[in-house]
């Protein structure tokens, strides 16, 4: 049901690209809209400029409490922690609080295949894009995914599904939104610096399965008990997937990965279906669940398997996930910026054969380093520091495999180059945030990529 909003008075609160999307979409129905942000006017400059044509109020360099209190409906972007002094007050005051995912969900109408988990949500939600597209589906593909819900509802026009990435930020501040498939990668503790615990940062998860009916389904890794824990209570028939001879949960639709081919069952009909040509980008176990949760979200949203097995064969991967930049005097140069986390760096490591010249490092999360150590000998040949959490890596790793600080991420480079031999790899896996050093992990990524295509 579309929020009835004209006239109201919304107070929007950080103006990243999600915030200035729902701040757009909110003055298009009509909403007296404030927008609040802690950076100065000179700092946002494009968000400010889109928005002040449209009659937008501004508070920024800080936030007033009144403002919060006041208001009649708050929008909050993903980066804004709840637990903040303003939206408490907001909260105690009935000021009702939504994330701007649950605005524009009020408007969509098509199918919503939401993509939730700790690691492999971006590339399960671009493959389900990918394969629905590939199946003749319209298709809008975004979320945490690049491009925020609102800008779906801005464009207007009939889709088939709207394919969603979803993380426990944006889940925090959802209550309405109901994915007609639900899907949960994975489950490993991450946000360490913003969730008191990894309960808490679970229990945010479980919003994405809130507002789901009888009729939807949940897609859920069968091997992770955390997620099939996830979802006990809630109403969507549950739909797994899982390696070699893993329990499955829920009835009898489910994909199973046997080492050769991925095999799944119960959602087209009686006779099992076979995939065995996957693109070269989703080499490693990893790649092999997100492929079997993107199959059997897009069997459930109608694609066919021959469209499917087209799909997952064309499949060209994610910037900043594994992405090989160029491969030069024999030494392969990768890309894993978007490793954010320890278990995404896990996941890195144990898909590629080694030996590595790993750099690593930023702003910690608060996570331990030491569950990487079974992974490092005879695989890390070396790690090179960087940002403001090397010591800590080198602490935890260095005995395994040489630690060296490099600082930034042009040295890491530098020294990589003269350290990798022919048949070997250097890995940028960084186990940390970007902050303090880059605007994002894409930004990171991009350095990267424009250091490395630079070597002579």
């Amino acid at each position: 049901m579309m929020l009835a909003l004209a006239g109201r008075r919304v107070l929007v609160v950080g103006l990243a690209r999600s915030g200035v999307a729902a701040a757009k979409l909110l003055c298009r129905e009509g909403a007296i809209v404030t927008a609040t942000d802690g950076r100065k006017a000179a700092e946002l400059g494009p968000a400010v400029e889109a928005l002040l044509p449209l009659g937008v109020r501004f508070e920024l360099g800080g936030h007033d409490e009144a403002a919060f209190t006041s208001a009649e409906l708050i929008v909050v972007s993903p980066g804004v922690p709840l637990a903040g002094r303003e939206l408490v007050a907001a909260r105690a005051a009935g000021v009702p609080i939504i994330g701007e995912a649950e605005l524009a969900a009020t408007f969509i109408e098509e199918p919503v295949v939401g993509i939730t988990g700790t690691n492999g949500k971006s590339t399960t939600t671009a493959l389900i894009g990918h394969l629905l597209t590939a199946a003749g589906k319209r298709v809008f593909l975004g979320g945490n995914l690049g491009t925020p819900l609102s800008e779906r509802v801005l464009a207007g026009g009939a889709l088939d599904v709207t394919v969603a990435e979803l993380s426990s930020f944006q889940l925090e501040a959802v209550e309405t939104l109901r994915p007609h498939v639900a899907v949960v990668t994975n489950l490993s503790p991450d946000h360490l610096d913003r969730y008191p615990g990894p309960q808490d940062y679970y229990e945010a998860k479980r919003a994405i399965f809130r507002a789901q009916r009888e009729s939807d389904f949940a897609v859920l890794n069968a091997g992770d008990p955390e997620v099939l824990a996830l979802h006990r209570g809630a109403l969507s028939k549950p739909v797994s997937f899982g390696h070699g001879a893993v329990e499955l949960a829920g009835d009898d639709r489910a994909a199973r990965d046997d080492g050769k081919r991925i095999v799944v069952r119960g959602v087209g009909g009686e006779e099992e279906e076979l995939y065995e040509r996957l693109s070269p980008a989703l080499r490693g176990r990893h790649n092999r669940e997100n492929a079997m949760a993107a199959i059997l979200a897009a069997r459930l949203c109608g694609a066919a398997p021959e469209a499917i097995r087209a799909g997952l064969a064309s499949f060209g991967g994610l910037p900043h996930r594994l992405e090989l930049v160029r491969t030069l005097r024999g030494t392969e140069w990768i890309n894993d910026s978007k490793a954010t986390n320890v278990d995404s760096v896990k996941v890195a490591l144990a898909a590629l054969p080694g030996p590595l010249v790993w750099i690593a490092g930023g702003l910690g999360k608060g996570a331990p380093y030491e569950p990487l150590r079974a992974l490092l000998p005879g695989r890390v040949k070396a790690i090179l520091t960087i940002g403001s959490d090397a010591q800590a890596i080198a602490s935890a790793l260095g005995d395994l495999a040489p630690a060296t600080s490099c600082g930034t991420l042009d040295e890491a480079v530098r020294v990589a180059e003269g350290m990798a031999l022919p048949g070997e790899a250097v890995l940028l896996s960084p186990a940390c945030a970007s902050f303090d050093q880059f605007r994002s992990y894409e930004h990171r990524g991009a350095a990267f990529r424009a250091l490395v295509e630079a070597l002579p």
